[in-house]
């Protein structure tokens, strides 16, 4: 996301004559920065001074995590126009999957805008640098606030059931999303503002340009997250079973579709919530203890996990949807499978 580890055993500032071979802010090519950029090519060994990386330098990491970002802003794009362009999607828990989507197309847009940044600008520039960490920053910041929402507007629905279609209203949840987006932006500006360590690389995290301060706010904030997000799936699973056994008391039996609605519910949760955990908690964690001095590799192969659940999260809260998939069938195909058209919406399907 950002860029990471500098290589170990390097004297900083660099010799004049290496200079001019840098990008600023960056370590040579034997420097792997943290997020997402590393170059390949040995000690002391700086990347040429036009066009992309000399060949046999570009990190196959760089490599992997710009095609992940590819694919997650490829696969993103679908469901926006998806969302924006049928009329039946534009309720508040749509608007909230809208909100995810469009942070996942700028985290897939970030990562492959922080590549270019790396090998293929020319001259380097250090605003460019700091402005692809910047929207890394503000696009993953709004995916795991989107995700939290999505969570909050479900437990509410079940929670308020009677009152909850007056009082989240559209405007309301329009307002909540936009409060969101600009506390987020506020979060990408920072590295922007003066909040990097360009100037002292003694102070970089594995979050390169974050400040290893910085990052373990980050990671202790998004830890929290989870903790909240985990307690109100908690207690959604327990409203769904309350309300489950209610309508077995009151029929002597449980609905075919409730049952099943129900099971499909549990399994979305925990499909959610496992997802969401293997592919940031060991990421967030490690961000909290390593610094700079740790090994490239480490940063990279906990960083690409943490990059796929932006592509994971429109298989789990859109394409998953019927409503969803009626717009893609009918924007690929110009039909409707009669299964899908005949499918009631469950709560389960967001």
């Amino acid at each position: 996301m950002l860029h990471g580890p500098a290589a170990m055993g390097e004297p900083w500032p660099p010799q004049p004559q290496q200079q001019q071979q840098r990008l600023p802010g960056l370590g040579n090519a034997s420097e792997p920065p943290a997020w997402p950029s590393a170059a390949a090519a040995g000690p002391g060994t700086a990347a040429p001074g036009g066009g992309a990386a000399a060949a046999g330098s570009v990190s196959p990491w760089d490599i992997a995590l710009c095609a992940t970002g590819t694919a997650v802003a490829g696969e993103n794009a679908l469901v926006l126009p998806c969302w924006f362009y049928t009329p039946s999607l534009r309720a508040p828990m749509f608007l909230l999957i809208g909100s995810l989507a469009l942070a996942d197309l700028l985290a897939g847009l970030g990562l492959v805008a922080n590549f270019a940044v790396r090998y293929l600008l020319r001259p380097p520039s250090e605003a460019a640098e700091l402005a692809a960490a910047g929207l890394l920053l503000a696009a993953f910041s709004a995916s795991v606030c989107s995700l939290l929402a999505i969570t909050v507007d479900r437990y509410l629905s079940l929670y308020n059931a009677l009152t909850y279609h007056s009082e989240r209203t559209l405007g309301f949840t329009c307002a909540m999303v936009l409060l969101m987006w600009l506390l987020c932006l506020g979060v990408g500006l920072l590295p922007l503002l003066g909040w990097n360590c360009l100037r002292d690389q003694s102070s970089c995290s594995i979050l390169r340009p974050v400040t290893k301060d910085n990052a373990a706010v980050l990671a202790v904030t998004f830890l929290l997250l989870f903790a909240l997000m985990m307690q109100l799936y908690l207690q959604i699973c327990k409203i769904a079973f309350r309300h489950a056994q209610q309508i077995a008391v009151q029929h002597q039996f449980i609905a075919t579709a409730q049952a099943t609605s129900t099971r499909k519910g549990l399994s979305t949760l925990s499909l959610i919530l496992g997802t969401f955990a293997l592919c940031w908690i060991p990421f967030a964690i490690y961000s909290l203890v390593a610094d700079s001095s740790y090994p490239a590799v480490y940063t990279y192969s906990l960083a690409l996990p943490a990059t796929c659940n932006s592509l994971i999260n429109p298989i789990i809260y859109a394409f998953r949807n019927p409503d969803i998939q009626k717009s893609l069938w009918l924007a690929c195909c110009g039909c409707i499978p009669s299964t899908l058209s005949s499918r009631p919406r469950t709560s389960s399907d967001v």
